[in-house]
């Protein structure tokens, strides 16, 4: 679908986490990236690309470190109470959009500690859209070890075909909250929403995203994030 014609899109951004492996007792998406808050980062991103209409942040239930915006960029910005697990917070969200949204609107669920996604990778995977729905990944490029108990190596894995999973992630609205829904009432922890599509019997189109879109979970990510940010604030300059 050309992107000049795509539908404006809302964005559902989970953030009702702890992120412990970050370090500090400060929630990551609270934790600060030349000088602003990861999440205002990752917000100011999705509001600002000229396709998104408006977004749905999830947060937890005891979150008193949200600033409390309801618009930025000119964007409306939807704040939500999630749940103990992502796919509860998800589920939140896009029960949160508009009640005019119609049920084939596609929907973008991208990660709130992942401030680096850029507006040609939303670009790309909105071009992507069909059906089927959409994740930017990328392929894997390492070689990769099995460890046994004693962290050994067993053996080796072949990466033919292997990527990694990265956000936004793109669904229509309704068959997302059936296989949400569907996972949930299953015992079955999804880890992305991908993954709850795949359950339902949904390939998904993979969509070659760039690596710079990172998920700040180790303290030695902030660093990354911060150098990834000011280059690409030198070229938008």
């Amino acid at each position: 679908m050309a992107r000049e014609t795509h539908p404006s899109v809302w964005v559902v951004v989970p953030a009702a986490g702890r992120g412990v492996r970050a370090g500090s007792g400060v929630p990551k998406q609270y934790r600060l990236l030349l000088g602003r808050p990861v999440i205002e980062h990752t917000l100011r991103t999705l509001a600002t690309h000229p396709q998104v209409r408006g977004v749905a942040v999830v947060l937890a239930a005891d979150d008193d470190r949200w600033p409390g915006w309801d618009m930025l960029e000119g964007k409306p910005v939807l704040a939500v109470t999630g749940g103990a697990e992502r796919a509860d917070s998800v589920l939140a969200g896009l029960n949160a959009l508009p009640q005019d949204l119609e049920d084939d609107a596609f929907v973008l669920v991208h990660d709130a500690a992942r401030p680096c996604v850029s507006h040609r990778d939303i670009d790309a995977l909105l071009d992507a859209a069909s059906p089927r729905g959409a994740v930017l990944a990328v392929p894997l490029a390492d070689t990769l070890k099995r460890a046994d108990d004693d962290n050994l190596v067993r053996d080796t894995v072949p990466r033919d075909g292997l990527w990694r999973a990265l956000t936004p992630q793109m669904f229509q609205r309704a068959a997302l909250m059936r296989a949400l829904r569907d996972a949930r009432d299953a015992g079955v922890v999804v880890t992305d929403e991908s993954m709850a599509m795949e359950r339902a019997g949904i390939a998904p189109v993979l969509v070659a995203g760039s690596a710079d879109n990172l998920k700040i979970t180790t303290p030695r990510d902030f660093a990354l994030a911060e150098f990834l940010l000011r280059a690409a604030n030198k070229d938008s300059a």
